[in-house]
């Protein structure tokens, strides 16, 4: 495996370092923005829509500044004890096992909690003594307090459009991190993307991305969102695979974006009048 530096044998984020440079596509100052608050070691929060590229984004930018990426996909049953760990039972009596919180702190590596608007509450406070001058994580069932490694950073994503009303961060929590907003790349940028991760030809690109900038016109209305980058990605590579353009867009993007058959219809619809 070919890294910036060797790797030592006990290195205990071997498994973390990403060997071959993600590719992403600046749209803005984002990748200054980032170096920015990583020379200040100041926590960062991305807020933008499902599939825009921000986990693509920081892992380009782990990659970039050499640091291991430690991802956490939160959801609504993450606890305290799978962000910090917990006490395992094995052969050889009781051991403390690391989670990937605890790990990213103790040792060094960008920890990305990837939708941290779905975890509980009580495990968002966690992080607080993490993002200001303390830098440091409580470990109260083992009674150590961990001061963070030097090239420990924290990066958090969420949905705010998604989410709306229903689901929000405490402004306290907020507060706490600068922030780089994210949405979808202009037509030209967009298509460009489209046809380096899928190798389709111009024009399906193009049909794509006309096809979902139509579906984000229903965003908040007949659709939670529209088509993300992700989903024309995913229907690009099922074009490149040899699958009919029209049936590769439903199957990518019109049947997941909605249960509802009256909507699923009208993007069948949309599907019909996008892609020749």
């Amino acid at each position: 495996m070919k890294l910036h530096d060797p790797v030592a044998p006990d290195d205990a984020l071997a498994d973390w370092r990403i060997a071959d440079e993600p590719w992403y596509a600046p749209v803005g100052g984002e990748v200054a923005a980032f170096e920015a608050a990583h020379a200040r070691g100041l926590p960062l929060m991305l807020k933008g829509p499902t599939g825009c590229g921000k986990t693509r984004f920081v892992e380009h930018m782990a990659w970039r500044l050499g640091l291991p990426l430690i991802t956490v996909a939160c959801h609504e049953d993450l606890s305290a004890g799978d962000l910090i760990g917990r006490f395992l039972l094995d052969g050889q009596g009781t051991r403390w096992q690391d989670g990937p919180l605890t790990r990213a702190v103790r040792h060094g590596a960008i920890c990305y909690l990837d939708e941290l608007v779905e975890a509980r509450a009580d495990t968002t406070v966690l992080i607080h003594p993490l993002t200001d001058a303390r830098r440091q994580l409580p470990l109260a069932a083992t009674g150590e307090l961990l001061h963070a490694h030097p090239d420990f950073r924290l990066v958090v994503s969420y949905n705010p459009g998604y989410h709306g009303v229903h689901k929000s961060l405490k402004a306290s929590t907020r507060q706490r991190f600068t922030a780089l907003e994210f949405g979808y790349p202009d037509a030209a940028r967009e298509a460009a993307i489209v046809m380096h991760e899928c190798g389709v030809d111009e024009g399906i690109a193009k049909q794509l991305v006309t096809l979902a900038e139509r579906t984000r016109r229903l965003a908040g209305d007949a659709l939670d969102e529209g088509a993300s980058t992700r989903m024309l990605i995913h229907a690009g590579l099922l074009i490149a695979e040899g699958l009919a353009p029209r049936t590769a867009c439903l199957q990518a993007v019109a049947v997941p974006l909605s249960d509802d058959p009256e909507v699923v219809s009208a993007l069948t619809a949309l599907v019909d009048a996008c892609i020749v």
